[in-house]
C-alpha cells in the first residue's frame, strides 16, 4: 500500500454509503463498519473486524468518523 493511510473512507452519499478506496481502487461502497471490514478481509487483512476499522491507522476517514453514516 502506497502510502500511511492508504484507505479512504469518502463522506456518506444520499444513501448514506460511503465509498471506500485501496490505494487507487474503489472497492465498493459501505453502508456500515461492518461493510469496510469485509472490504478489508477481501483486500488480504482477514483478521480485520469491525473493532480493527474504528482504531486503525490505515484508513483515513473524510466527511466524518465511522459513526458516521448520513449525508
Amino acid at each position: 500500500m502506497a502510502d500511511d493511510r492508504p484507505v479512504i473512507v469518502y463522506p456518506p452519499d444520499e444513501q448514506g454509503g460511503r465509498r471506500v478506496r485501496v490505494d487507487e481502487t474503489i472497492l465498493g461502497r459501505a453502508y456500515s463498519v461492518r461493510d469496510i471490514a469485509a472490504f478489508m478481509q477481501e483486500a488480504g487483512l482477514q483478521s480485520f473486524d469491525e473493532l480493527d476499522v474504528v482504531r486503525s491507522g490505515l484508513i483515513e476517514w473524510r466527511g466524518g468518523g465511522p459513526e458516521v453514516w448520513t449525508h
